[in-house]
């Protein structure tokens, strides 16, 4: 990856650069210790208010150059176009038919009134966490009659996506069409 398209990394405050000053000290007077994060950054955060502004001014020098660095180095990144960066999402036709419901989804359909009924305090997380139990706890065949609705809803989701993509297809050959007489 070269400079252009590898993001910059971030300036350094002149608080990070005592804080980095501080574990180097560390780590050079006990090089087999381990770092209690917490405790290490309160004691950081002591010094650096005990600290006076000629000693600070050390590390505001620090990071204004930093900042220089980062300022340039940003000047010349360009983000990654599309093809390497995030996808964005395709955005959905609200004409396109309804994909089909799971069995589980069915039952939380129909189920969901009667946990609403019995729980009203429940949030919507806890009244899914309840349906889920309950679908868990569902026979055999009743969860073969919520898979029979599927089936059912599948072949309308397919009849209804055949001619969505017929009608699709003749519009876009209708666009190409007024395209070609424009030209002409």
């Amino acid at each position: 990856m070269d400079s252009k398209t590898k993001k910059p990394k971030g300036r350094m405050s002149a608080y990070t650069y005592f804080v980095q000053m501080c574990r180097e000290e560390h780590r050079k007077k006990h090089p087999n210790e381990s770092v209690n994060f917490t405790e290490f950054s309160k004691k950081c955060a002591e010094r650096w208010k005990q600290m006076n502004e000629p000693e600070k001014k050390r590390f505001a020098d620090m990071a204004e150059k930093d900042k220089v660095r980062y300022d340039k180095e940003m000047a010349s990144y360009a983000p990654p176009t599309e093809a390497g960066g995030r996808r964005k999402k395709k955005k959905k036709d609200p004409n396109a038919p309804k994909r089909p419901l799971s069995a589980f989804f069915l039952f939380c359909a129909d189920e969901r009134p009667n946990v609403k009924a019995q729980y009203p305090q429940y949030s919507v997380g806890e009244a899914a966490k309840e349906l889920g139990e309950r679908w868990n706890k569902v026979s055999a065949e009743l969860k073969a009659q919520y898979e029979a609705k599927v089936a059912l809803d599948k072949t309308r989701y397919e009849r209804e996506l055949e001619g969505y993509q017929k009608r699709s297809a003749d519009i876009a050959a209708d666009e190409c069409e007024e395209e070609d007489e424009e030209e002409e």
